[in-house]
């Protein structure tokens, strides 16, 4: 495992995959005007670009799980209460306050005498169906313990990180008492379990029109034979596997992950773009070569993660600033979401090439977002992390 000494030790490398992952991962957001507007998706050099860099970014959060996986398994904390008092209520706050937030959000601009289009154009999803209603924003936040709403997309990673917390101390168990040999046999199924989407769209509905059902799912089963190896249980378990490093040396690990991120990349975008290219395309069938659990993203995945992990830092300057970034990355994904519309506003209209657009928001909203955050803890310096994590 590369360390760097002048980060006394500090996995700098980690840092750098964690400052990659909320890049993408803003600049994910930052293209779903593109193809999730109506007017954006009429013009075909917008959805061209959403192709191009939603698929470049595509493993922005099987990243943020591998990096998970690596840094908590196996689970040390005992006993249970302990862990789980120490991960969960560390996101669980930050996430209620902010999920609130924007799920208020619509009712403020009402109350401010805002029109109420302006809804749609801070959260895209909500476009046609904005409301500036009391009982609406209401509705929303006490849906909050059961689900996110469309004002809030990025919540969903919430409840799948409290999720991996909650199976964590239980999983840690079984990797603690098996050998990598072992754990190489359910990785190996899990990877089998990635082909699920694929098989569901192009086997159960065109071959057979089974409604998507495979492996014993029908509508009184939604538990089919791959269920209890699916999902990003695998990418947690890869980041704890891949964990000591690898021993290519740098011309060998450029070229495996080359090879790789490619055929990840050609089939991600070669099957977006192609559905982009359907006006009749259903957010189902376009979001279906996106899917994270697929194995087109884990070839994008590990490659990045793989090649990121040779990285080496020894400037103080930059080792500290992304020191500071990981304390304040939590609370970069909870306000970013608020800056996706307007930038996208102040920048969509202007006379700057459609791909220099996406790569400029995500890195203005990114700075912004981490300024507010840092100031935060300025400000609030034992009070920050209950509100921004």
């Amino acid at each position: 495992m590369i360390k760097n000494p002048a980060a006394d030790n500090r996995l700098v490398w980690l840092d750098v995959i964690r400052c990659v992952a909320m890049l993408m991962v803003i600049g994910v957001h930052c293209i779903d005007p593109f193809y999730i507007s109506p007017t954006m998706r009429a013009i075909p050099e917008y959805t061209h670009w959403a192709a191009v860099y939603g698929s470049l970014f595509r493993p922005s959060v099987p990243l943020f799980v591998m990096m998970t996986g690596l840094l908590l398994l196996p689970v040390k904390e005992q006993p249970l209460g302990t862990f789980y008092k120490k991960r969960i209520f560390r996101v669980l706050f930050p996430f209620l306050i902010w999920s609130v937030l924007y799920s208020m959000f619509p009712w403020f601009t009402g109350v401010l005498g805002l029109p109420k289009e302006i809804i749609g154009d801070f959260f895209c999803y909500t476009q046609g169906h904005e409301s500036q209603n009391l009982m609406d924003s209401l509705k929303d936040v006490a849906m909050i313990p059961f689900n996110f709403s469309h004002k809030e997309n990025h919540m969903w990673y919430i409840y799948l990180l409290i999720g991996l917390y909650l199976y964590m101390p239980f999983f840690s168990g079984w990797i603690g008492k098996n050998n990598r040999k072992t754990q190489q046999a359910f990785l190996l199924i899990w990877v089998i379990s990635l082909f699920i989407p694929y098989l569901r769209e192009y086997v159960s509905n065109w071959l057979f029109d089974r409604d998507g059902y495979l492996f014993g799912t029908d509508t009184w089963n939604e538990f089919g034979m791959f269920y209890y190896f699916a999902g990003f249980i695998g990418f947690l378990l890869l980041g704890h596997y891949v964990k000591e490093g690898n021993n290519w040396s740098l011309p060998k690990t450029l070229l495996i992950c080359a090879v790789m991120f490619i055929a990840g990349y050609y089939i991600t975008y070669t099957g977006f773009s192609t559905t982009a290219e359907n006006p009749n395309a259903t957010e189902t069938e376009m979001e279906l070569y996106f899917t994270f659990c697929s194995p087109n993203v884990l070839l994008l995945t590990l490659s990045m993660f793989l090649l990121l992990q040779k990285a080496v830092i020894n400037n103080p300057i930059v080792i500290k600033a992304l020191a500071n970034m990981t304390k304040c990355g939590f609370g970069i994904y909870m306000v970013h979401y608020f800056l996706v519309g307007p930038f996208f506003l102040l920048i969509g209209p202007s006379s700057l090439p459609i791909p220099l657009q996406v790569p400029l928001m995500a890195v203005l909203i990114f700075l912004c977002s981490w300024a507010f955050t840092a100031l935060v803890y300025k400000i609030a310096p034992k009070k920050a992390h209950i509100i921004m994590g």
